[in-house]
């Protein structure tokens, strides 16, 4: 049974840093991907960020790019999403979430019914 578990979250001031990490257990980190999204009160699930293992290639939602920083561990089955100059605008649920196979195009990688399983979610506040 594949499970997923996120953590990390927490509440922040503006301008300052967290790091969340996903955690993948029963999941073989051979050809995968794995997604960030977050959901804010109200509004869609947003894809965040990706990683695909074909080719290591990664995906940054516009809003992000330049703050966020996508990793994984593969040793550790770990995936991590570090967010640095967070704006109160970032403020979500964040969720991780994994597929086999690799993802190819930008608009694929962060469609959310492209993702298989899913983590149950972790806060993230930023105060203004």
């Amino acid at each position: 049974e594949v499970q997923l578990v996120e953590s990390g979250g927490g509440l922040v001031q503006a301008g300052g840093s967290l790091r969340l990490s996903c955690a993948a257990s029963g999941f073989t980190f051979d050809d995968y991907a794995i997604g960030w999204f977050r959901q804010a009160p109200g509004k869609e699930h947003e894809g965040v960020s990706c990683v695909s293992s074909s080719d290591g290639s990664r995906y940054y939602a516009d809003s992000v790019k330049g703050r966020f920083t996508i990793s994984s561990d593969n040793a550790k089955n770990t995936v991590y999403l570090q967010m640095d100059s967070l704006k109160p605008e970032d403020t979500a649920v964040y969720y991780c979430a994994a597929r086999y196979h690799s993802i190819a195009t930008a608009q694929a990688m962060s469609d959310p019914y492209e993702y298989d399983y899913w983590g149950q979610g972790t806060q993230v506040t930023v105060s203004s």
